[in-house]
């Protein structure tokens, strides 16, 4: 047995082309003890348990593998019960041409839910490895494409001794590893990749049936068919006419209106897949080959290895295979509250080998949990669809939900449609009079009568459909997704879109320092060991007789440098990897920077072989609160802990230190309180040149664990870390140095410029947090401000927070609890908070704030989770990205706005106007001319106004109050002041234009395409006027870079020329010459000099004005309110009433029928409500509804 093993074990040393299956290599399943787990090199920290027993009893266990023990609380069904299908899933279960032991759904029984009944039947860990043809030390192969042969489910679940002489095919690659193109191509045939399908996305078909099911459209449609029947008619009785064309030419209108409206929706569908895309790709820790890589969390396979961390998002479900401490929380997939303590599938299985396990055993890792502590490893069981996760994601897929923008927009648009409802209501009633009053002297014939009825009805609909901003919602929708498309090039990823629109008016940024405000490339420059062995890189301390690390590593004894060697490569998360095909070590970047410090100076060659020849007793995972993270490692017949973390709180710790480290052997003795104050002081001075410092310490002790020590509830074979950790002896500390980000001080300063407070809020201790933030500006000379640290902080009450909060700007020694106290202080003033995370302790803030920014490379998957929107470079700089963005989406949809109520304004007023005072009822503004001047106003000028891309300017205001109306007065100003001039030209040119122009009665229809061509024009003068909400007079600033408000007005311009030379008929209208383009344009062209006098006018005066117009109204219309609910509210009732009483009988007759479709529907329901919370819809939720403040169109300032 020994000699295979080393000869298999020789032969992965040599190639680890294929993982060897375990029906041939008897220790492709190690124990994290065997010497032979340093061939695998790059895990993190393997379990170093005694838990596993030798291969004899293990042999002698696994005679008793079929046999169902009954000496424990656990009873274990048979496997033909274990891995019967359920009802509906009985496809999952029969596969062609399986290469593999089990199915996909043999698989899925492990969880569906928890079985360990399944576990057994599938044969155990080892069952598993054999079945999936994988290794649970090297995991997949890299080589793997098309598997050879095929293994029985016999084979797989058969007892050790039957297996060893079993003729299980060994997996085997057919191409290179760089040349293969369908790699794991049977695997994924058989148990698929770790995607969900797709939302279907609605057909360009669907989307225009969509845009068209309006009850407005369908109306105008109904009265456009019965025009053309109408006008057909005519046109065939009297032989010549072309009455018909008005009716062709709405359709016409409709049907481009409509499919102009679907294509953008078609368009916004598919951007918002992209992002979607985007947003759920990441990379996770796999192991293949023996190595440790990161690949695409769609790229996991059945039978992959993959690493778990704290923080991680688990991607599939599987089996924990080993690992220290490892708990998760499984609340999100299970609704289990307590933490998940996981025990390893070789130790369960050993336990109900032995007749001792019970059901609170649980090795089974389900997809969507999250791990809490601990680090280890599992087997992929099931992927994508198959998984725990996918399937509730399959039953939760939905569409994406509006932003608070757009449904305060379209609360607006239903208001301005109310109102314009209401002119169009009056318009058609006051006409339907004049008809009516002129009907008894009218002597045409009938079917002119019912024409006039109908262009009546049309105008009225007409007006309908254009005080209707429809637009409005469409216009916020394309800004945020141009917003996003072009954040996710400046390295900002939006996973929700809400956060795009509120960071524009963010007040505070609560920023992380280490990798946010600093680079994260950590280096260490300088260190002492033990109290007074000082070394220092060449640039670290100028001036100062210190010695270099060559000078004080080189001389150290044998000992004290394998003891900080341990120190570093046995008390570390980091492991072994490879970037852009170089060698390197992957991890959190402080220890990444002791290993190279180690790699360097202490003689470490391989970090997996350093580990792999100790054996661990008990891993300590860093922890936030305690700043430290230990491990206990068997040496020399004892046990030895080691503890790293923040150099003052080590130095707390400490009771000794160690001497003479230059002698073979270096002593221990006990640290003086004037030791204690030099390291102390040697920590200070490098805090104040912006070092972070790590202390180390240990302790040994003959047993573990110890005999008087605590142990931990949940499991009593380790010790509680907190009662041991005292009287260490102290090893030394060093200085790691991480510069500021490139572009952090002037990002810094231009949110000073925006009006947007930075505050840092860091673990690092007083000293270093002052000078990194004096060092980017967040502390400037001269300003009143505060720096606290975090325990203080929580101490205070309410009231003093609320004094001191304004003041603050550095919060050193924070929690992730501190952070989340300051961000609810924050929000509760009336603050619009922003703040950054890495960690999986800044989740609970990073949920909180208003907007949460996740760091995209050093982020966990929590925080990433938890945040809105995701660094994609982890720096500060790029906040200020996210918010030019966030107020160009905000003063995107104002400046639409603005432009759409002026020409609602217009339209409806000039067209009441022009059709009372008409003879014939007509308006000056036809049907066909208001659907083209609607087409305008909510289609193009929402992509022209919503594509501007923001300027350095847009920050140099402040931002933007929560309580600030969506219509500001400065934008009243402009649209009142827009209104007046184009309906007094308007009106002017109609009622006056036949006197000016000296036209006769007959040139009545060269002076209303005058009318319609200069109002036409007005708006598109009008559009660039709106390209600035402020009370500046350059309008056309940046005009040459957005490329598309260039071509779109090009169209718009374009447009309205071949309307006027031959539209014709259709448009009512006739080719204007030379004079009469100029009259339009003339007319028009003033727009813009007019709109530069509105700005001159002071916008306190005007607000003055404008609010006592609005009250003056308010007291008028109040009462006609009231007196039209008094009226008609007992007529919606009464119709209300007769609704319910429909609603009954039709149930009453539908209850005859057979009770199938009810209980479905019912059945349907359930599904949806009870699968699941809402963590797992696409976005990240927050706590209770959105609410979305009432829409306040003026306030006072």
């Amino acid at each position: 047995m020994v000699s295979e093993s080393s000869s298999s074990t020789q032969q992965r040393r040599n190639s680890m082309l294929t993982p060897p299956s375990t029906a041939q290599d008897n220790d492709t399943f190690l124990s994290p003890t065997t010497p032979t787990r340093s061939n695998y090199d790059g895990l993190t920290l393997h379990s170093r348990t005694t838990s596993m027993v030798s291969s004899e009893a293990a042999r002698l266990r696994s005679n008793s593998t079929n046999t169902y023990v009954e000496r424990s609380d656990l009873q274990l069904d048979p496997p033909e019960e274990a891995l019967k299908p359920d009802p509906g899933n009985e496809a999952d279960f029969e596969v062609d041409n399986n290469p593999f032991a089990f199915t996909p759904g043999q698989l899925n029984k492990l969880l569906n839910p928890k079985s360990l009944s399944a576990f057994v039947a599938l044969g155990g860990p080892r069952g598993i490895e054999r079945g999936l043809r994988t290794s649970l030390s090297a995991g997949l192969s890299v080589d793997e494409s098309r598997l050879d042969g095929s293994v029985s489910y016999e084979d797989a679940t058969a007892t050790e001794q039957k297996a060893a002489h079993s003729k299980s095919p060994v997996p085997e690659g057919t191409l290179p590893a760089k040349d293969i193109k369908g790699q794991f191509e049977d695997r994924l045939r058989i148990f698929k990749d770790n995607r969900l399908p797709e939302r279907k996305p609605d057909s360009i078909w669907i989307l225009i049936w969509r845009t068209y099911n309006d009850k407005i459209l369908i109306l105008l449609s109904i009265a456009a068919a019965i025009s053309l029947a109408l006008g057909l008619y005519e046109t065939f009785s009297a032989g010549h006419g072309v009455e018909w064309i008005e009716g062709v030419a709405i359709i016409v209108a409709i049907t481009i209106v409509v499919t102009v409206g679907a294509a953008n929706d078609w368009q916004k569908e598919r951007q918002f897949a992209k992002l979607n895309k985007r947003k759920d790709d990441r990379e996770v820790k796999v192991i293949r080959s023996g190595r440790t890589m990161q690949v695409s969390v769609y790229d996991i396979t059945v039978g992959d290895v993959l690493h778990l961390e704290p923080g991680d998002a688990i991607p599939a479900d599987g089996i924990f295979i080993d690992g220290h401490g490892v708990k998760c929380d499984e609340s999100s997939a299970t609704g289990e509250s307590d933490q998940m303590k996981k025990t390893s599938a070789q130790e369960v299985w050993q336990q109900i080998q032995d007749g001792t396990a019970t059901k609170k055993l649980d090795p089974f890792i389900i997809s969507g949990s999250k791990v809490l502590e601990g680090v280890g490893t599992f087997v992929v069981t099931s992927v994508g669809v198959n998984s725990s996760f996918g399937k509730i994601m399959m039953s939760l897929q939905t569409a994406n939900e509006g932003t608070p923008l757009q449904v305060k927009l379209g609360k607006l648009a239903n208001w301005i449609g109310g109102l314009g409802s209401s002119a169009a209501g009056l318009l058609f009633f006051v006409l339907l009079i004049k008809f009516l009053a002129a009907l008894s002297g009218d002597s045409r014939p009938g079917a002119e009568k019912a024409q006039e009825f109908l262009d009546i009805l049309i105008v009225a609909i007409t007006v309908i459909v254009v005080a209707v901003p429809e637009g409005l919602p469409l216009a916020v929708t394309l800004a945020l997704a141009f917003a996003t498309t072009r954040m996710y090039k400046e390295n900002n990823l939006v996973r929700v879109l809400r956060a795009c629109e509120t960071m524009g008016n963010a007040t505070t940024i609560c920023s992380d320092k280490t990798g946010t405000l600093t680079q994260n490339k950590m280096t260490v420059v300088a260190g002492t060991i033990g109290v007074d062995q000082m070394f220092a890189s060449s640039n670290a301390q100028e001036g100062k007789p210190v010695a270099s690390f060559s000078a004080v590593f080189g001389n150290l004894s044998r000992k004290a440098q394998e003891l900080l060697r341990s120190s570093i490569t046995l008390n570390s998360t980091a492991f072994e990897g490879e970037e852009k095909g170089v060698a390197t070590f992957v991890g959190s970047k402080t220890e990444t920077a002791l290993l190279n410090m180690a790699k360097d100076h202490l003689g470490l060659d391989g970090l997996a072989a350093e580990r792999a020849n100790v054996r661990t007793a008990q891993l300590i995972p860093f922890d936030s609160k305690r700043k430290c993270m230990g491990i206990v490692y068997e040496i020399d017949g004892g046990y030895r802990m080691l503890v790293k973390g923040a150099a003052e709180i080590m130095l707390s710790k400490a009771s000794d230190t160690i001497s003479s480290i230059y002698s073979e052997d270096f002593i221990t003795e006990p640290m003086s309180s004037e030791q204690k104050e030099a390291v102390s002081a040697i920590i200070e001075d490098y805090a104040q040149h912006s070092l972070r410092t790590i202390g180390m310490l240990y302790k040994d002790f003959p047993s573990w664990p110890p005999t008087n020590a605590k142990r931990l509830e949940d499991d009593k074979s380790a010790a509680d870390f907190d009662d041991l950790f005292h009287d260490m002896t102290w090893v030394g500390l060093v200085g790691i140095h991480d510069p500021l980000r490139p572009g952090v001080i002037e990002a810094v300063n231009q949110c000073r410029m925006s009006g947007v407070v930075v505050r840092m809020v860091t673990g690092d201790n007083i000293t270093t947090a002052r000078a990194i933030a004096t060092e980017c500006g967040i502390l400037q000379a001269g300003e009143d401000t505060i720096v606290m640290e975090g325990p203080k902080f929580r101490q205070l009450n309410d009231e003093e927070m609320n004094r001191i909060i304004p003041k603050l700007r550095v919060l050193a020694r924070s929690s992730p609890e501190d952070k989340r106290i300051l961000v609810g202080r924050l929000k509760a003033n009336g603050e619009t908070v922003a703040v950054t995370g890495d960690g999986t302790n800044d989740g609970p803030a990073l949920k909180m704030a208003d907007v949460g920014f996740s760091m995209g490379i050093a982020g966990t998957e929590v925080a990433k989770e938890a945040s809105s929107i995701i660094l994609l470079d982890d720096n500060f700089a790029s906040t200020i990205t996210a918010l030019m963005w966030g107020r160009a989406v905000n003063d995107a949809v104002k400046k639409f706005l603005q432009f759409q109520i002026t020409v609602n304004i217009t339209a409806v007023i000039l067209t009441f106007i022009s059709a009372i005072s008409s003879s014939s009822n007509a308006s000056v503004l036809t049907a066909v001319q208001l659907l083209w001047v609607n087409l305008i106003m909510d289609t193009l000028a929402a992509l022209a106004l919503a594509t501007d891309p923001p300027t350095k300017k847009i920050l140099e205001r402040p931002p933007q109050p929560k309580s600030e109306p969506l219509i500001t007065h400065t934008m009243w100003k402009m649209i009142l002041g827009q209104a007046v001039y184009q309906l007094v030209v308007s009106l002017t040119l109609y009622f006056a234009g036949m006197q000016i122009l000296g036209y006769t009665e007959s040139q009545r229809r060269e002076l209303d395409t005058i009318v319609f061509n200069t109002f036409v024009w007005m708006q598109i003068f009008n559009e660039f006027n709106n390209r600035r909400l402020d009370n500046k007079f350059n309008i056309f600033e940046g005009i040459h870079r957005n490329f598309w408000f260039q071509g779109i007005n090009l169209i718009m311009i374009g447009g309205q020329i071949m309307i006027i030379f031959v539209g014709g008929a259709a448009f009512r209208i006739v080719a204007l010459n030379g004079t009469q383009w100029a009259i339009s344009i003339l007319c028009a062209l003033p727009c813009l000099p007019w709109a530069m006098v509105i700005r001159c006018l002071p916008d306190r005066h005007f607000a003055v004005v404008f609010d006592a117009t609005l009250g003056a109204m308010a007291v008028v219309l109040r009462p006609i309110n009231r007196m039209f609910h008094f009226v008609f509210h007992p007529v919606a009732e009464l119709f209300r009433g007769l609704k319910r009483v429909t609603k009954r009988t039709f149930r009453k007759k539908g209850e005859e029928t057979p009770e199938v479709t009810e209980d479905a529907e019912k059945g349907v329901g359930q599904v949806h409500s009870q699968a699941m919370p809402t963590v797992f819809s696409s976005e990240p939720t927050k706590t209770g509804p959105v609410n979305v403040p009432e829409i306040n169109i003026a306030e006072s300032k």
